[in-house]
């Protein structure tokens, strides 16, 4: 019963797998340097090297369930969006359907269904997240979407809201929030084929996503 989560070495991808680790979630995390494995070795993480734009098939062997938490970064452009967000994101999906996972969790963004109603420099993000969305959806794989907004470098509180208006208009998610609600819904393994929006709030996060 092991998650594997890609984009591991991310800023919330780390979280979740010191959060998991804790909780004594087995999980393994995906890099594609062998230079990022001392970090998690440090924690006694197990780490698969892997690359979601090379060879990425065998880091699924021995997981029933994945994370997909991988993103370009900010300081990247449309290539790498392309490649990552979009085409890594379906390719991962492809294969958790084609090995039979029990589950893929993807973390998605708030209004990804309408990309042009993003700031112009956001749009191929959103469009990625819009489509590798979409894909997940008819890929015959049980699954979740979480759908974080503007994420932050806050504090967890995990107290979260799950609309805008929920929010009172705060349209913030805090990475650490979101580690600890990609734990939840890992542990959480009857929720299936549901999407989440996920904002910082004043909700219990195991009332909140349910």
């Amino acid at each position: 019963m092991t998650t594997l989560i890609i984009g591991a070495n991310g800023q919330i991808g780390r979280q979740l797998c010191e959060l998991a680790e804790q909780a004594g979630e087995p999980i393994r995390a995906m890099i594609r340097d062998p230079g990022q494995q001392s970090w998690f070795q440090e924690r006694d993480i197990d780490t698969v090297i892997a690359d979601l734009e090379g060879d990425l098939e065998h880091a699924f062997d021995g997981c029933d369930q994945v994370v997909f938490t991988a993103g370009s970064g900010p300081h990247t452009g449309p290539d790498k969006t392309l490649l990552i967000d979009l085409h890594g994101a379906i390719r991962a999906a492809a294969l958790a359907s084609e090995k039979g996972v029990s589950r893929f969790l993807m973390v998605s963004a708030m209004r990804a269904e309408n990309p042009l109603d993003a700031p112009e420099k956001l749009r191929p993000y959103m469009a990625a997240k819009f489509a590798a969305d979409a894909y997940l959806r008819l890929a015959g794989v049980p699954h979740v979407i979480l759908k974080p907004g503007r994420l932050t470098d806050e504090p967890a509180t995990q107290r979260v809201a799950t609309s805008l208006e929920e929010a009172g208009g705060n349209n913030e998610a805090s990475r650490a929030n979101v580690a600890h609600a990609l734990l939840h819904l890992i542990q959480a393994r009857e929720l299936v084929d549901r999407e989440f929006v996920l904002l910082d709030g004043q909700r219990d996060m195991a009332e909140a996503l349910r």
